[in-house]
């Protein structure tokens, strides 16, 4: 796979657009699946279809939604239903001012609005190792909006088109997203040393808080966000100048 960081940086207009495609087909591919897999598994604990389809296309946050599918599944009040996926977006608001700085100031309040609607945990990966100090609107706009079609295409598939898919093929579906990620993150690794011990070091943290008995009672969302502050604030400690040219 090309490397994300390989792909000139745009210079504006249509052309930083087209650069936010391109950089964002890696996603596309990897949220198809997953997409596929959360209409099935909205299909099969009786959400409606139409509640299965607003809820991609409105909220667009894959962990809350198989999260919300879950609960609603099982019966949950909403008040927990809205606790427990606020908790486990809270890392949003730390990627959101992390990557706040490298947006292009031109950009209106409602043209921000807009691309933090559309920000993800693999978006945020792409923008976030991108070289250019800058990053154009056009380009964040263009790198969310084909990851958002993405998966609301794999969304409508799940629900209409793959109920007919052999067993094997709808379980083997849930591993593409670890896949994708790690093919977005090994290539940053292998050109920037501090990303690939930040990488090192928040799993190393979430292997701490997943395992031992005595964080047991930690919900999955409070341990990535207690993972993702940790390793924030430790990177900004010892990477708190720029790496040399």
């Amino acid at each position: 796979m090309k490397s994300l960081n390989n792909i000139p940086p745009p210079t504006g207009g249509w052309s930083a657009f087209g650069s936010g495609c391109q950089a964002a087909i890696p996603i596309a591919i990897g949220y198809l699946p997953i997409g596929i897999t959360f209409g099935l598994l909205a299909k099969s604990a009786g959400i409606p279809d139409h509640i299965t389809l607003l809820m991609s296309l409105v909220i667009f946050a894959g962990a809350s939604q198989f999260v919300g599918i879950n609960l609603l599944a099982i019966g949950a009040g909403l008040g927990e239903i809205v606790l427990t996926t606020f908790v486990l977006n809270l890392r949003h608001l730390l990627m959101s001012a992390s990557l706040a700085p490298k947006v292009d100031p031109r950009a209106s309040k409602y043209y921000v609005a807009l691309l933090s609607f559309g920000l993800t945990d693999e978006t945020f990966t792409v923008a976030s190792f991108r070289e250019e100090a800058e990053l154009k609107k056009e380009f964040l706009l263009g790198l969310n909006l084909l990851a958002f079609i993405a998966w609301n295409a794999g969304t409508w598939m799940g629900v209409f088109l793959a109920a007919g898919l052999p067993l094997s093929i709808k379980t083997s579906m849930g591993i593409a997203l670890y896949a994708m990620f790690i093919g977005l993150l090994v290539p940053a690794c292998q050109k920037s040393r501090p990303a690939l011990l930040i990488a090192l070091l928040a799993m190393a943290i979430h292997s701490l808080l997943y395992y031992p008995p005595l964080f047991s009672g930690l919900s999955l969302g409070l341990k990535i966000v207690i993972t993702t502050v940790i390793t924030a604030l430790a990177g900004a400690i010892m990477f708190n100048e720029e790496e040399p040219s």
